[in-house]
């Protein structure tokens, strides 16, 4: 009898720890389908109530199921948030992908190009001006120069000047064009024209008057759509790879009637050419590319191609008289884009700088003069700026510049005239610090020497004056 109470009571216990069992399968499961936003407070509650707070005491098998339960759940959080890290890990892949490719095709294409035809036929070079004419645009300029009136005295009068300019970049905000340094020096103004004929106002990023580069920028918000669409970036070439007699296509706003095409051949290589802008500043190049395609005044900053439709040159010039005044024919001369190449980057890279107003006005502290051809010539003299007399206490004084050096560059835009140092002036306010590069004699040669100045204040200038 005993026995099969015993038995019985066993039998009680099993049945009854069986529904313990079953009936924390089921509390598991019913906890485990709880929606997420309850997990965290009732994750909460049985910490609370394992630690001993709360109005009931938990026995020992509630609380090792207790903790059995909070492990499993504190697993699922843990491989959810894993589970959560991938999705979203994924979720920011796509979308930096996707606004990659975004990104990517508004960008602006580049131009196309073609198999070099071995026949020199019209079609070959009409396709090479059709793939590039969107790169090429026209570059409108406004100018003050002043001129002697009949009367005696001087007047100021506003000249317009014309060039042409190459798409070769761009960044997050502009549109970057390479031309020549003559093409925008003393410009107070300029203006873009595009393939589609709309017109954009345009800034001088920055200068190389020493190579006749530069490069201006548009900002891509002033551009409209339609035109964004149809304009595209020049496609480069290999002007190291250029033979003697290859056939070649220039594109330019040849005398500022608007986009022109010539053809011809490259007729000679590694040429030295001095000329003369039209503020009288002289130009040495070397390294130029000879062409009998004709380049003439507007051309200048154009784009010269090999007939694959890739940039190789920029037009810089032609040639009607030689030194003893010989007339010539059917001589121009390009930038090699070899050569260009460093030049343009560093200037793309330069900050785009708007002219300050007359109250930011700033100054240096110097008299000077330009270098003239024949001194650079007779005395081995750089071009440049030549300081014939430093300001007592001025900016130029304080940051240790000295009668005699050569000042030749500016926060790093080229200076080759007095001229083009004031037109540089114009872009910066009094109270900037840059740097100053100077040439100063030693020993009969001259050193590169960089100095740090702080402009002036060209109102305390003349008010001192």
């Amino acid at each position: 009898m005993k026995d099969e109470m015993y038995e019985q009571e066993n039998q009680s216990e099993d049945e009854v720890i069986q529904e313990q069992t079953d009936l924390q399968k089921q509390e598991e499961t019913a906890e485990m389908s709880e929606a997420e936003a309850t997990e965290a407070e009732t994750d909460a509650k049985e910490v609370k109530a394992e630690s001993g707070e709360g109005s009931e005491t938990k026995t020992g098998t509630e609380k090792k199921k207790k903790e059995m339960t909070l492990q499993k759940k504190w697993g699922m959080v843990v491989a959810m948030a894993l589970v959560f890290g991938l999705i979203a890990g994924g979720t920011m892949y796509g979308v930096n992908a996707a606004a990659n490719r975004l990104y990517s095709q508004n960008h602006i294409s580049q131009t196309d190009t073609t198999e070099a035809s071995t026949s020199e036929s019209s079609s070959g070079v009409a396709q090479v001006a059709d793939n590039a004419m969107p790169s090429v645009v026209t570059i409108s300029t406004m100018s003050v120069e002043e001129m002697r009136s009949f009367f005696g005295g001087t007047q100021q009068y506003e000249v317009e000047g014309a060039g042409t300019g190459v798409i070769i970049g761009e960044n997050d905000t502009e549109l970057l064009i390479a031309t020549n340094n003559h093409v925008v020096e003393g410009a107070s103004s300029l203006s873009v024209g595009f393939i589609d004929e709309s017109t954009v106002s345009a800034e001088i990023k920055g200068t190389d008057a020493e190579n006749d580069l530069a490069v201006i920028s548009v900002k891509l918000s002033d551009i409209s759509t339609d035109t964004m669409n149809q304009i595209k970036i020049a496609s480069i070439g290999d002007s190291d790879k250029l033979q003697l007699g290859e056939q070649v296509v220039a594109i330019g706003n040849a005398l500022g009637y608007g986009q022109s095409v010539t053809s011809g051949y490259v007729s000679a290589l590694n040429r030295d050419l001095s000329l003369t802008d039209e503020s009288g500043n002289t130009i040495n190049s070397t390294g130029l590319i000879q062409t009998d395609a004709a380049i003439n005044p507007g051309n200048s900053g154009g784009a010269l191609l090999n007939m694959n439709g890739e940039l190789i040159g920029i037009n810089e010039a032609k040639s009607g008289t030689t030194s003893s005044g010989t007339t010539v024919d059917n001589i121009g001369f390009a930038i090699p884009i070899n050569k260009a190449q460093e030049s343009l980057q560093n200037l793309m890279n330069q900050e785009t700088r708007e002219k300050v107003s007359e109250d930011q006005a700033s100054y240096i502290g110097i008299q000077g003069a330009s270098v003239s051809s024949d001194e650079q010539e007779k005395f081995s003299i750089p071009a440049g700026v030549v300081v014939a007399s430093v300001v007592e206490d001025g900016p130029a004084a304080q940051a240790g510049i000295q009668e005699g050096d050569i000042i030749t560059e500016l926060d790093g835009r080229s200076v080759s005239s007095i001229e083009g140092l004031q037109d540089t002036l114009q872009y910066y306010a009094a109270g900037e610090t840059v740097d100053i590069v100077v040439q100063r004699a030693d020993n009969g040669s001259y050193q590169e020497q960089t100095l740090s100045i702080t402009l002036g204040s060209a109102q305390d200038a003349e008010t001192n004056n």
